[in-house]
């Protein structure tokens, strides 16, 4: 199943602007504010998670919150998914990808979710 999400970067900007630290929290964890540089950053975590939710197929809602979904990054900077345990069972989720990239005034992620047959 594969999820994609745009977000413009200044709709991200603003948000953190107007809200500061309040809107980070809205949809990410510490661990995951602590790998945000900048709005840029927060803007491709965010299409990330949008674009996990669509994958499944239910969007962001009961069942699939944005703390149901973490993103990480490797040693190398690369990021993945780390989803919970209630996600894995409930969308029976063998393995995911994803990839996030900017360009311009955009955040792009695709996530490519494998569930066991």
């Amino acid at each position: 199943m594969i999820g994609i999400d745009l977000i413009k970067t200044s709709r991200m900007q603003q948000m953190m602007e107007h809200f500061g630290q309040k809107a980070l929290k809205r949809f990410l964890n510490e661990e995951e504010i602590a790998l945000v540089k900048n709005y840029k950053t927060a803007a491709g975590f965010w299409a990330a998670k949008e674009a996990t939710s669509k994958a499944l197929g239910v969007g962001i809602g009961a069942e699939c919150s944005f703390l149901d979904i973490e993103i990480a990054k490797t040693k190398k900077g690369a990021p993945y998914l780390k989803l919970s345990k209630k996600l894995i069972e409930n969308f029976n989720i063998q393995d995911s990808s994803l990839s996030i990239t900017h360009d311009g005034e955009y955040a792009i992620a695709v996530v490519a979710i494998q569930l066991n047959s």
